[in-house]
């Protein structure tokens, strides 16, 4: 039977306070810090999906150092401050000795502080904000692609989709303004004319006053950035104002959401994607991507919510494989292992590089991502 987002929610929600009550000795703790509800709760319990399959595989095969992983789940309610309570509560009332967070750009920047004043380490999974690894703190590593790493990997698809002019349409938080920023770069620097660049408050629903003006612009494509959810708004009401033009969608949406809520408004729309589970053979480990892939469709969950679960599951087993290689669970050494770890994850090859003021470092992955186009209702592959 298939489950509504809500419900999903509402399972994940349950699961996560019976995870939390626990108090094991023979457990190690992982503290995952995700919007379960509020306006990106989708997104943020697929990446918790993927976190709870990582650690059920895991254990399944012994766990680590002869224990058990125990993932503390809370909720950061889509909000940044709910987000820095979160890594506090997590750090100081369950002593977690690492953590995975925070989604959003904005809701991990507000978590960053926390981290340096208790020193413990942060997976992040998603957020792709710049600054977030290059502030000066060495207690942030992320696998998630940054803006300028997006807009990088992007620069060979300019001249395949014929691209002379562009407007961009993001969500006006860090994570949108930013690709704004390090798209609108890239562009120029290809010799593209960039119009418009406008943005939208998260949580807003009528988006018919800027789609208008853009569609006055005389641009060829529309980069935008935001939510799943939002996507899906933005291109029926697209759709509804008659424009004609090409769609590029970056930091890694959902298509297939898109092709399930949009309908026929999805179509000929391109996305930049960090994991493909359609194609599982442009992942780092194919074995690896395929596993996956049969573990979320036998736990039930949508095949939607793949490419955000892809992050949370390879941030558990990066974790994993410091704390293996720590030799014990204890913050400042389970940092500096997170150093010398390597993975060939589902969202590419995990290895951490320095980046940020001399002495204060933060670790980026260098992450890859591919390009996929939705035609008549589904998914395909531009190129690797």
């Amino acid at each position: 039977m298939k489950s509504s987002w809500p419900q999903i929610a509402a399972a994940i929600v349950t699961a996560c306070l019976g995870t939390s009550a626990l108090a094991q000795d023979a457990t190690i703790k992982i503290g995952v810090n995700q919007p379960l509800t509020g306006v990106v709760a989708a997104s943020g319990n697929m990446v918790t999906a993927g976190t709870k399959l990582a650690a059920e595989e895991i254990n399944a095969n012994g766990g680590i150092l002869g224990k058990k992983i125990q993932l503390v789940i809370e909720d950061n309610k889509s909000n940044p401050t709910e987000a820095a309570g979160v890594a506090e509560k997590l750090i100081t009332s369950d002593k977690v000795p690492a953590m995975i967070g925070a989604w959003s750009s904005t809701y991990t920047l507000a978590v960053m502080p926390k981290l340096l004043e208790y020193k413990v380490p942060m997976i992040v999974e998603t957020s792709s904000a710049d600054k977030i690894t290059t502030s000066g703190n060495p207690y942030v590593f992320r696998i998630s692609p940054t803006n300028g790493t997006e807009a990088k990997s992007f620069t060979r698809f300019v001249d395949q989709l014929g691209i002379k002019k562009a407007d961009f349409l993001v969500v006006n938080n860090d994570w949108g303004l930013g690709a704004a920023a390090e798209f609108g770069k890239m562009l120029k620097e290809k010799g593209v004319t960039v119009n418009k660049s406008l943005n939208m408050d998260a949580a807003a629903q009528d988006l018919s006053a800027q789609l208008s003006s853009i569609k006055g612009t005389d641009s060829d494509t529309l980069f935008i950035t935001t939510s799943v959810e939002q996507m899906t708004l933005l291109l029926k009401q697209a759709q509804a104002l008659g424009m004609k033009r090409k769609v590029v969608t970056t930091g890694g949406t959902l298509p297939d959401q898109l092709i399930a809520q949009a309908g026929t408004a999805a179509n000929d729309t391109y996305h930049e994607a960090m994991f493909a589970p359609w194609f599982p053979d442009t992942s780092a480990d194919p074995a690896v991507a395929r596993r996956f892939i049969a573990a979320w469709g036998k736990a039930g969950l949508p095949a939607a919510g793949m490419p955000e679960g892809a992050r949370g599951y390879d941030a558990v087993r990066i974790l994993a494989k410091a704390i293996e290689k720590a030799g014990v669970a204890e913050p400042e050494k389970i940092r500096a292992a997170l150093w010398e770890v390597s993975y060939p994850g589902l969202t590419g090859n995990i290895k951490f590089e320095k980046v940020g003021p001399a002495g204060k470092e933060s670790g980026q992955s260098p992450a890859s991502t591919h390009l996929v186009k939705i035609e008549d209702g589904k998914v395909t592959l531009v190129s690797k």
